[in-house]
């Protein structure tokens, strides 16, 4: 049998991106799919990749994509991480588009692949094996905060689609496994939250030591789909030390307190 073959979502930059690295260099056969083809072409010459071009919020490019893999060999792993932020503002005044556009996304776009590949997946175990469905939400699908009400409500519904995708796959060698990443900081995340505001993008992470990277994330996510196929990793969160929850974080040096 030859590598396994992963396909990753998002890949065209930041988490995505780093993901698509990391498992290339674990030997894995990699699929990164995204909207910009131009990134994507990069990211292929870098890395070896595969890669294939597709708004996942469109269901025509989604059935594109199966019959792509369908065509091009075994599906052994899914990682849904295509996803997105969109405003700060107050349930009362926020867009109506802004979170239709979130829940679309993370949330129907998750389904739509989710219901695409999945026979993709049953097939390539079928006669032995495993397979995985990761899927990156957000710390802020657990844990509320102010001006989160619309990314709030996209991610918990994406953590309670994976609670009920899990139960339903009961049974089968199929694991469903959710990372729950708390403040990363990458290249475009604030960047499309606050359309295109780079001084906006960067105040979360003023004076915070050490948030965490896009390479923190993918390495969390790869090491998930290799543990031994009979445990499962339900549910990673992972923080930065200096976030102790989505509203609560260390601005400055970390430093231990004195006793009282």
């Amino acid at each position: 049998m030859g590598a396994k073959r992963v396909v990753v979502t998002g890949a065209s930059s930041g988490i995505g991106a780093a993901t698509v690295r990391r498992f290339r260099a674990n030997g894995w056969d990699v699929v990164g799919v995204a909207r910009r083809a131009d990134r994507l072409a990069a990211l292929a010459e870098e890395t070896g990749a595969a890669v294939f071009t597709a708004d996942l919020t469109s269901q025509t490019d989604v059935d594109g994509l199966r019959d792509y893999l369908a065509a091009s060999g075994p599906v052994h792993a899914l990682v849904n991480n295509a996803g997105g932020a969109m405003g700060l503002d107050s349930v009362e005044n926020s867009s109506i588009d802004d979170w239709a556009w979130m829940y679309e996304i993370n949330v129907l776009a998750v389904k739509r692949v989710i219901s695409a590949i999945l026979p993709l997946l049953r097939s390539s175990v079928q006669h032995g094996g495993s397979a995985d469905i990761v899927t990156v939400t957000s710390i802020a699908g657990h844990v509320a905060y102010l001006g989160g009400g619309g990314y709030n409500a996209a991610k918990f519904a994406a953590h309670a689609m994976m609670e009920v995708l899990r139960l339903e796959l009961n049974g089968e060698p199929i694991r469903v496994i959710e990372v729950a990443p708390g403040m990363v900081k990458t290249e475009e995340f604030g960047l499309v939250r606050f359309r295109g505001d780079a001084e906006k993008a960067a105040a979360p992470y003023e004076n915070v030591p050490d948030p965490l990277t896009a390479d923190d994330v993918a390495e969390t996510i790869v090491s998930s789909v290799e543990r031994p196929a009979h445990v499962n990793l339900d549910l990673v969160t992972i923080k930065p030390v200096a976030q102790a929850a989505p509203s609560r974080l260390a601005r400055g040096e970390l430093t231990v307190r004195a006793e009282a």
